[in-house]
């Protein structure tokens, strides 16, 4: 700025600064949050896995359904190891945004003592001008008295008037001193300024270029490891997708009537028995009081519509 007491400059990159570190904060909260969400689904996912499911199913579908629990407990294991990479990203951005934060303050502290010396220097070259000026018009003063009275008869008049010319005289030297040493001293002091607020702008743009450099890296990471997370949870699924392939719905039901069966004919018929004959009734049961054969109402959901009727139960 032309003005030399003006900061309006420094402090637009101060703020700027400030807002960058605030983004910083921002990021790594919003990344805390994402790892707790992360890590609170994954626990109910976890206990999700827990769960009855199938429990007294058997052979090919118990195995899938086995398989499909045991890759849902996985996929969350995995959500709770990325809650866990999320925190660490988070973790180094915090670091991050603290050691900018001490690097930031020691540079802030010297360009504000600077500051204050510059306009301290200022007012008090300012002040001493003042004065000088003043001294300068009090001397002119004196010596034009002087001059009008030179031909005065009053002697001791005179010499008043020569003295308070010469002490004029002094004191516009001694301000004219002041004065001079003050602009030295405010020219090195902005020589000074002007030195340490070029440095001091080159080491925060290198600052803004690591942040920006930082955040986008960042921000990129969290990125791939959801993408990641993605890649992990298509591929314990995958596994479930397979293992559901292995399932043979008619092996299934073979395996049942293998397991369960109880015979392979149905019983005999009952016959009635004559008490006081003690003989045995030559006719059969009335077909009334015969059981009916319990057959399967409809085919099993079989691409293949095999309906070998063998779910039938005596």
């Amino acid at each position: 700025n032309t003005d030399l007491t003006c900061t309006a400059g420094y402090d637009a990159i101060i703020q700027y600064l400030n807002d960058g570190k605030r983004t910083c904060k921002e990021v790594e909260d919003f990344m805390k949050a994402r790892a707790s969400i992360e890590e609170k689904y994954a626990k109910d996912l976890l206990g999700l896995s827990k769960k009855v499911c199938g429990h007294n199913e058997m052979n090919t579908l118990k195995r899938s359904l086995d398989v499909f629990k045991l890759q849902t407990e996985h996929v969350s294991l995995s959500h709770l190891q990325l809650a866990q990479s999320m925190r660490e990203e988070a973790k180094k951005l915090e670091e991050f945004r603290e050691k900018q934060k001490e690097t930031r303050k020691k540079v802030e502290q010297q360009m504000d003592t600077l500051h204050k010396q510059k306009s301290s220097q200022f007012k008090k070259t300012m002040d001493t001008k003042k004065t000088y000026d003043q001294k300068c018009r009090d001397k002119e003063e004196a010596d034009q008295n002087v001059n009008r009275n030179t031909n005065t008869n009053n002697t001791k008049h005179i010499e008043k008037l020569y003295t308070k010319a010469q002490q004029a005289k002094q004191n516009a030297e001694e301000a004219d001193r002041l004065y001079q040493q003050n602009v030295t001293t405010l020219g090195k002091i902005r020589d000074e300024w002007l030195k340490e607020h070029v440095k001091a702008c080159e080491m925060f743009e290198k600052q803004a270029v690591e942040r920006i450099n930082f955040l986008r890296n960042i921000v990129w990471t969290h990125l791939n490891q959801l993408s990641q997370q993605c890649v992990t949870s298509d591929e314990l699924y995958e596994e479930v997708r397979k293992s559901l392939e292995q399932c043979d719905v008619q092996e299934d039901i073979e395996h049942f009537v293998n397991l369960r069966q109880t015979s392979d004919k149905p019983p005999a018929p009952v016959l009635y028995e004559n008490f006081y004959s003690g003989q045995r009734s030559p006719t059969v049961a009335p077909p009334s009081r015969a059981p009916p054969l319990i057959t399967r109402r409809g085919p099993l959901p079989d691409p293949t519509n095999n309906s070998r009727g063998m779910f039938v139960f005596i």
